[in-house]
């Protein structure tokens, strides 16, 4: 069994102009009506009257010196009944949500060969760069269309850091294209890496073959007519998959959209996501039968997830079983507010809100 490593020093330092996500919608409660809900709450939770006005003050006596254990039970149920709407609450709101994945953050270590595979091989188009010198690192956003509507990919190059373990939990991307066979063959004269070639999957009739980028990241070319997304998975290998179907969906408000055991193989699948496979970006979580943990290594970093209140977004994942690594807030100099939360196999999700 392989054990899961701490993530390496390397840094994941998206610019400020990475928080641009205006195509999801924020019709959801406001951060005000948020710190209302819970000032309301913490007075529900100390404005008890006393309790020898319920019981007359010689019953009182009585209670207080043979069983003043009864007072704190009542007190105890109260607070339990109420942290319990609370939590009630704060899941049903999760499922109202509005939200969108944004984009799947990793490092490279040569960022123009990088992008050169992706506009030339996969049809990827660059939609910005920026370098940072003063804090060593290049970002390098790329995908099928604009930020505000589409899923995309967000690459980081530190300075002098050319190479990085993938480890064996990351998967790998998904992209839809209309021919995998022509894509392979493009794929091949320009000198890409074909690690299975073009054929329908086993079982089924779906055109599917698998690539790797200069780096070493897997993506998995689908066969599938036109789509708004042709971004549309990202893979990762978990250890307890209706632990994470049930995380995803309290924490994030993500639907199973469906689930598929292949025991011939061992493994089972489940695609997480906000909207129909054809039309969105989803979360391809693997479980592979007896296998309980995985090498992260320092490659894969992040997906980041639009929200209407970053703040209940961390609520919700502490109450799912997971753990948030950057408390909610606004980042410096803009309006944009942030929160950072591992689900409990130790993956990464950043959520934005204005």
């Amino acid at each position: 069994m392989v054990r899961i490593t701490p993530m390496a020093s390397f840094s994941v330092r998206p610019s400020l102009s990475a928080f641009r996500f205006a195509g999801f919608s924020r019709s959801g409660l406001s951060l005000s009506s948020f710190n209302t809900t819970r000032r309301i709450a913490l007075l529900q939770l100390g404005s008890a009257v006393p309790q020898s006005q319920y019981f007359g003050l010689k019953a009182f006596d009585m209670l207080r010196g043979e069983g003043s254990n009864i007072g704190m039970t009542v007190a105890g149920n109260a607070a339990q009944a109420s942290t319990s709407s609370s939590s009630e609450n704060l899941l049903d709101w999760v499922k109202q949500d509005k939200r969108r994945m944004l984009h799947v953050v990793y490092r490279v270590g040569d960022l123009d060969k990088t992008i050169k595979f992706y506009t030339e091989c996969l049809g990827m188009k660059l939609l910005r760069k920026r370098d940072i010198p003063e804090e060593k690192y290049t970002n390098a956003f790329l995908g099928f269309g604009p930020e505000d509507s589409h899923f995309v990919i967000e690459l980081t190059y530190n300075y002098g850091v050319d190479k990085y373990d993938i480890g064996t939990a990351f998967g790998h991307f998904g992209i839809a294209v209309e021919d995998v066979y022509k894509t392979v063959e493009l794929i091949k004269a320009k000198g890409g890496k074909v690690t299975r070639e073009a054929g329908p999957v086993k079982g089924g009739r779906t055109v599917i073959a698998f690539v790797e980028d200069p780096d070493g990241y897997k993506f998995e070319l689908i066969e599938r007519g036109p789509t708004p997304e042709p971004l549309c998975q990202v893979m990762l290998r978990v250890g307890d998959l209706d632990r994470s179907i049930d995380f995803y969906k309290k924490a994030y408000g993500m639907e199973l959209l469906r689930k598929r055991d292949n025991p011939d193989y061992k493994y089972t699948i489940a695609m997480m996501g906000y909207g129909p496979e054809d039309k969105n970006a989803v979360m391809e979580l693997t479980y592979n039968y007896g296998v309980t943990d995985y090498e992260k290594g320092n490659a894969y970093a992040q997906i980041a997830i639009g929200t209407d209140d970053v703040y209940r977004t961390a609520e919700a994942v502490k109450l799912s079983g997971g753990k948030v690594t950057r408390e909610p807030g606004p980042l410096p100099g803009i309006n944009t507010k942030i929160t950072a939360c591992l689900d409990p196999d130790g993956w990464k999700t950043v959520s934005f809100s204005r």
